[in-house]
């Protein structure tokens, strides 16, 4: 039994629980996915986020297109 929580396994809250598993990991940097973490198609909101024009047009087989 945890000294700090007083449950066996701790509580997922106490300092002394185990790290939780990723359910994934993020096909650009790598970070891990947790349950109610947002995504498109394994790519976390974080990079979604830094992504350029380009990189989002790609993301939908398309591509910028020169005059």
């Amino acid at each position: 039994m945890c000294d700090i929580c007083r449950q066996a396994p701790c509580h997922p809250s106490c300092p002394n629980a185990p790290e939780p598993e990723p359910v994934m990991r993020c096909s650009k940097c790598g970070e891990g996915l947790y349950a109610g973490d947002r995504h498109y198609e394994g790519i976390c909101e974080s990079c979604l986020g830094d992504m350029d024009t380009s990189e989002w047009l790609e993301l939908f087989g398309e591509k910028m297109k020169e005059i």
